[in-house]
């Protein structure tokens, strides 16, 4: 057997569906034994798989078994019927168990048959289920046997597409085949009797569905586009088009057959065009393809299954769009010989325009190969410095173009170096012309240029400059001259430098020859220092209009010194307060690199002595110590311990640095415990106690601040007996009890109750009564002053005094005058104050009213007059 992978077979193996036969690696098959073939043929299936891709393909192999002659002439004895035969036996049962009696009365099991395939046509329309065959074993006659079959489409998905009769033994399709969906099945039948047991040995089943034309061919694009130049000759390949049919192709169901339908347009003949009906190649079949006439043609291509019967094949069409493309049968030419461009601007390192002044024309299609673009121009100097551009845009048969000359995008025009160009251009087709055409294919023109000299910018020869020194170089100091130079030489230009960027304000640039000194000292371990290196960007400027200016970058490495002493780490440890049972690392820091860091020396101070009384260091390696008890033990605390730290440098720097190590009790575990951190925290019991007693002292401030707030809130609340010198009764508004309206005072003159603007109606008024309280104008009476130390025998005196001296005056309100506050009208049925009866007796003397002074004389005249009232 053949097979391939279109992969090189490689890994591939073989194998059959019979123990009597195997596959060799090379595809051969050989008989495993010897056997022997009961029928003239004998049908196997072959799989190739591969292990990498899981990937399976069968074959069916049939063989055609000769029979031995016979050495006595008779004919062989007992012949069977073949299979063949037996299926188109009129009972349609096949008998794969055959018992047969030899000579002498014993029964001998024969070799099993090998059933031919069932084939069963796709698409039935039933009735289901259908029966295919019947099968029947010659002990059906001694016990009850029961058939079953097992394999894909019987117990193995899909499912019941084949079902049997476990006592008659016929075998039944359950619904319609579709040989697109499975083309083959395999299965096994089994006869067993009532109990389970085997009878008969499995016989392999192979049933194939017969392939209907139930597909149409399907082209795999609906649009072909090819394409064919003009003036082809007949035969000249196109494209091909491919239609797949999912029937099966080793019948006519698949065979697809093409043929052209239609073509548009049928210029110069109809027949422009043939396709090969097997394969779909497309070719011309006529001459006299003109693009300037025909374009493009539309062809209606077929395909038709049946070997292309078109009385019962299934068809489909596709549509192929061929265009003529143009050859090169005409070159271009320009329409002026000599062309003179100037104002080309010396400097120009970019793609810039210098004329369109190249014009020509020429007889082809816009955008195809003929048409294409202008060769490279050649020139008597650097025609590498410009470009020519492609024509572009067709317009009607006959194609204009404006060429332009343009500088190169990375070429550079120095005034200096070149103040003319003369090129001489040449435009020519991509394709060469066509054979038979008698002409040049090229046309040229001559192009001056002419270069304008423009300011350009100086630049720094060397950039990035990199110089080398040590760090710490005291101000001033001399570094380097980092200059520029100025391009222009036939320009008298002066050139100026600045900073432009210096980080750590380090540097200083002199302005006219750009010599670099230190304005700060320089310092490796500063954060403007990255991989040692200090860059800063300079900036020269010329004179020239417009100015024009260019940066360098100069780059500083710095050199280490030993300029950094070493920083003990860590800063802060702790440790158990006897010995042997933990250690402190310790180690050390430096700013600087090597050689100037470690190795690291660690020693104790000999001041105080304490120090290495109970301290003592042990060196682990050049960068690591030990800092651990001398003593055997240490009273729980906070202990600074100095450390001297020396480095390698020349010459070496070294610093005392102080690490706290608390020193605390521990468990077992080298752990320290909760009593113990308290106790090395140095709160010892007087420390606790004062913190108590502070916090005590507040408390009662905060109890005595709480109880003078509120006795301060009471008296406040309380009338004081005395009145401090700067209080003055006189100066405090009194305010009464208010009576409120009666039944008929709301219709009143609130004009009345307004302030006057003016004093003029108050001076000039009669003496009376008044609704104005006015205060009157006169001598005001001389107030006691309080002495500034009073005796308290005199307070007496001195409150009498100033009561008499308020009684006198006039001025004080409340004002000696007869105010009418409110007018409750008339009808009130509260009648008049005067109905009330006193409930003093009659005799009551109010004389005693006169000697309170004036604000009481009016009711000392209502009330002290007795019986003369």
């Amino acid at each position: 057997v053949k097979f391939n992978n279109c992969a090189g077979n490689k890994g591939v193996r073989y194998e059959t569906n019979s123990l009597d036969f195997k596959v060799r690696a090379d595809g051969t098959l050989y008989a495993a034994h010897h056997l022997q073939v009961p029928s003239k043929q004998l049908i196997l299936m072959v799989t190739a798989w591969d292990p990498q891709t899981l990937g399976r393909w069968e074959a069916m192999v049939r063989f055609l078994v000769a029979e031995k002659s016979q050495h006595n002439g008779h004919k062989p004895k007992g012949r069977k019927a073949l299979p063949g035969e037996l299926v188109q036996q009129q009972s349609d049962t096949l008998l794969p168990w055959r018992q047969h009696q030899s000579a002498n009365g014993l029964r001998r099991q024969k070799r099993d048959w090998v059933i031919p395939p069932i084939n069963v046509p796709e698409n039935s329309r039933g009735p289901f289920p259908q029966q295919l065959v019947r099968i029947r074993s010659d002990k059906d006659k001694e016990i009850h046997i029961r058939y079953s079959i097992t394999g894909v489409g019987a117990d193995q998905p899909p499912m019941e597409v084949f079902n049997i009769d476990p006592v008659s033994g016929r075998m039944y399709v359950t619904r319609p085949m579709d040989r697109e969906e499975r083309a083959s099945y395999h299965l096994r039948a089994h006869a067993v009797d009532m109990n389970g047991n085997k009878v008969e040995n499995p016989i392999d089943l192979y049933i194939y569905v017969i392939d209907m034309n139930d597909n149409r061919p399907e082209f795999i694009n609906q649009v072909y586009n090819g394409s064919v130049d003009e003036g082809s000759k007949p035969g000249t390949y196109v494209m091909t088009v491919t239609a797949n049919d999912a029937d099966d192709g080793t019948t006519a169901n698949g065979m697809v057959r093409y043929r052209i339908v239609t073509q548009t347009p049928q210029s110069p003949s109809q027949n422009m065009f043939t396709i090969n009906s097997e394969t779909g190649d497309i070719v011309t079949v006529a001459a006299g393809l003109d693009r300037e006439k025909v374009q493009q043609y539309i062809v209606i291509v077929q395909a038709t299954d049946m070997e292309g019967n078109l009385n019962y094949g299934l068809s489909n069409t596709a549509t192929a769009i061929i265009t003529v493309t143009d050859v090169n049968d005409n070159p271009p030419e320009f329409t002026t010989s000599t062309v003179r461009a100037a104002g080309c601007c010396k400097g120009v390192r970019t793609s810039v325009l210098i004329t369109r002044d190249l014009t020509g024309s020429f007889l082809g299609q816009a955008g195809s190969r003929s048409w294409g673009g202008m060769g490279l121009p050649t020139t008597t100097c650097t025609h590498s410095h410009f470009s020519f551009s492609q024509p572009k845009g067709p317009r009607e048969k006959i194609q204009h173009f404006a060429a332009a000359i343009a500088v190169r995008g990375r070429a550079q025009i120095d005034y200096e170096m070149n103040r003319a160009f003369m090129l001489t251009v040449m435009v020519s087709n991509q394709a060469p012309l066509a054979s038979g055409i008698q002409m040049s294919f090229q046309s040229t023109a001559g192009v001056t240029i002419s270069v304008t000299d423009v300011n350009e910018a100086p630049y720094f020869p060397t950039n990035h400059k990199l110089i080398r020194l040590e760090e710490g170089v005291p101000t001033g100091t001399v570094l380097t001259t980092f200059s520029a130079v100025d391009p222009d030489r036939f320009m008298q230009q002066a050139v100026r430098y600045s900073k432009l960027s210096d980080p750590a304000n380090w540097l200083n640039i002199n302005a006219t020859n750009g010599q670099i000194t230190t304005a700060a000292v320089l310092d490796r371990e500063s954060d403007y220092i990255k991989n040692n290196v200090y860059e800063a960007t300079f900036l020269a400027a010329d004179n020239g209009i417009p100015p024009a200016s260019g940066t360098g970058t100069l780059q500083i490495y710095l050199i280490d010194i030993n300029d950094n002493a070493p920083e003990l780490l860590p800063k802060e440890a702790q440790i158990c307060e006897k010995p042997n049972l933990n250690v402190i690392n310790i180690t050390a820091a430096d700013a600087d690199i090597d050689p100037n860091v470690g190795p690291f020396v660690f020693e104790l101070p000999s001041v105080p002595s304490a120090v290495r009384k109970n301290w003592t260091i042990t060196r682990l390696n050049g960068d690591y110590a030990q800092l651990s008890l001398r003593i055997m033990y240490l009273e729980a605390g906070v202990y600074d311990v100095p450390i001297i730290v020396t480095d390698s440098g020349n010459p070496p720097l070294y610093n005392t640095s102080v690490i706290k190590v608390k020193v605390c009790p521990c468990d077992e575990n080298g752990d320290c415990t909760t009593i113990g951190a308290v106790a090395a925290a140095g709160l010892g019991t007087g420390a606790i106690i004062a913190i108590l007693i502070c916090i005590i002292i507040l408390l009662t401030m905060v109890l005595l601040f709480v109880v003078w707030m509120k006795r301060r809130e009471k008296e406040r609340h309380t009338k004081q007996l005395l009145i401090d010198p700067e209080d003055d009764v006189r100066d405090n508004i009194l305010k009464y009890d208010e009576e409120g309206g009666g039944e008929e005072d709301q219709d009143y003159d609130l004009s009345q109750l307004q302030q006057p603007e003016t004093m003029d109606h108050v001076l000039n008024k009669t003496p009376g009564v008044r609704r104005v309280d006015e205060r009157p104008i006169g001598a005001e009476p001389q107030y006691p002053i309080r002495p500034v130390i009073p005796h308290p025998g005199d307070i007496g005196d001195f409150i009498n005094e100033g009561l008499r001296a308020a009684d006198n005056d006039p001025t004080a309100p409340p004002y000696d005058s007869l105010l009418v506050f409110d007018y409750e009208g008339s009808g009130s049925t509260a009648g008049s104050v005067s109905s009330l009866n006193s409930s003093s007796s009659g005799d009551q003397d109010y004389d005693y009213l006169n000697d309170w002074g004036p604000r009481f004389k009016k009711l000392a005249d209502m009330y002290g007059g007795g019986e003369e009232d």
